[in-house]
């Protein structure tokens, strides 16, 4: 693995900090807050305390609004507009981050949405928001308005699964499956947000959180690696990532992209879609089995 990937895949709460403080965020480096939390209000939070400089992604606008399920990507021209009046074109670096208490949650989401559109340009704060207060950064309430700039979308088909794409894959076995969500959800023992669970045929369970340490930073290259053989997920091979809706599963094409891998494919509709339109032999679960 070549530092230069990880460093721009992955920056620091000391680089942003240094840049924040120099005045470089702008045109040319926009920061996004893409948090989302179940009972609170991320906006509110945002407005109340945030990175200097920061605009808010909200991941709840930014997405396929029609879709009956939570979090799906958005049209071409509707990613292009949102991100445009966030003041981002397609020369600007992005860095984005979360408020989630394990550090990163939906920021690798964002992370990944900015690759599907073809922007290469996009960066994680490696710990969140976190960490950049626990280590004594600045943080404002103060709004920033940022000029609005022109974002111009392409759709990489080839990092995202649809539904009819997944269910030959079962038979067809054409690419790897790795399932990002706890075990129990995978397992089929737990409900997952009053869903019942279980898994996608041939799919492997890596839990997100597997991939980042006690401190809610991500985990060495070499830690990484580790966790995805000892999986028997080889990274020479296609992979897809899944999970409930489309956002954890984003933590897999993060770590395996900090491997070397670019191409991990995240099927969008998750386990959210599957469980309403797969046939119940592609619905593995240990609850059923057991029943």
């Amino acid at each position: 693995m070549a530092p230069q990937v990880l460093s721009r895949t992955l920056v620091t709460a000391k680089w942003l900090s240094e840049a924040v403080r120099a005045g470089r965020v702008g045109p040319g480096l926009r920061v996004l807050d893409a948090s989302w939390y179940a009972g609170r209000n991320a906006r509110q939070e945002f407005k109340e305390r945030h990175i200097p400089g920061a605009a808010f992604f909200d991941i709840e606008e930014c997405r396929d609004l029609a879709s009956p399920y939570d979090f799906m990507l958005p049209s071409e021209s509707h990613f292009a507009d949102y991100v445009g009046r966030l003041g981002v074109s397609n020369d600007t670096h992005v860095v984005v981050y979360d408020g989630d208490e394990v550090g990163t949650f939906y920021a690798p989401r964002a992370w990944w949405m900015f690759r599907a559109f073809g922007h290469n340009q996009v960066s994680v704060l490696n710990g969140g928001f976190k960490n950049w207060v626990k280590e004594g950064h600045p943080v404002t309430a103060e709004f920033s308005q940022p000029t609005p700039a022109v974002f111009k979308a392409r759709l990489n088909k080839a990092l995202v699964k649809t539904f009819e794409e997944m269910i030959q894959n079962v038979a067809s076995l054409q690419f790897q499956v790795v399932d990002s969500r706890p075990e129990g959800r995978f397992r089929g023992t737990e409900l997952d947000q009053g869903l019942e669970s279980g898994h996608i045929p041939g799919s492997v369970n890596i839990p997100f959180h597997s991939f980042l340490t006690e401190t809610g930073h991500e985990k060495s290259i070499e830690e990484i690696q580790d966790i995805f053989r000892e999986k028997k997920v080889d990274l020479s091979k296609p992979l897809t990532a899944t999970c409930r809706k489309g956002v954890t599963a984003c933590h897999i094409a993060l770590a395996a992209f900090l491997c070397g891998k670019r191409d991990v494919a995240v099927y969008d509709g998750s386990w959210s879609e599957w469980f309403h339109r797969a046939p119940p032999r592609y619905k593995v679960s240990e609850m059923k089995r057991n029943k």
